[in-house]
């Protein structure tokens, strides 16, 4: 998949990805899921579709403080020049900043967070004039 930009946030236990167009399907005595995601921010023109198995349907209360029923994957991550793998919950995060959500759980024992600063990994994009 693509490069996606994440928000790191330490009071969401797990990690969550914008994805829609969910369709669940079985193969192979499996149940994998198919989905869609605009992986760029502000952009629903470029989409990518992913197929991944199924782990789990967990309850997750969201930002609102509504329980969901979402399904979770297992993908690798790339950050900081580490690569390892996580849990992911598909949701919609369509009115939300970030497309991607890392929860304390995909960044524990590797990174130390500062919640004063922006950007760390990246630089923040400039803003053209």
């Amino acid at each position: 998949m693509s490069n996606i930009k994440a928000k790191i946030d330490t009071g969401a236990r797990s990690s969550a990805l914008h994805a829609f167009d969910l369709e669940y399907f079985e193969q192979d005595q499996q149940t994998l899921i198919r989905f869609k995601v605009h992986p760029v921010q502000r952009d629903t023109h470029h989409t990518v579709t992913a197929t991944a198995p199924i782990l789990e349907r967990r309850e997750v209360r969201n930002s609102g403080g509504h329980v969901q029923l979402r399904p979770v994957i297992q993908t690798l991550i790339q950050l900081g020049g580490q690569q390892w793998p996580i849990e992911l919950t598909l949701t919609s995060r369509d009115e939300m900043g970030f497309r991607m959500l890392l929860g304390r759980e995909a960044v524990r024992h590797r990174f130390l967070v500062d919640a004063g600063r922006s950007y760390l990994q990246n630089p923040k994009p400039k803003r053209s004039r």
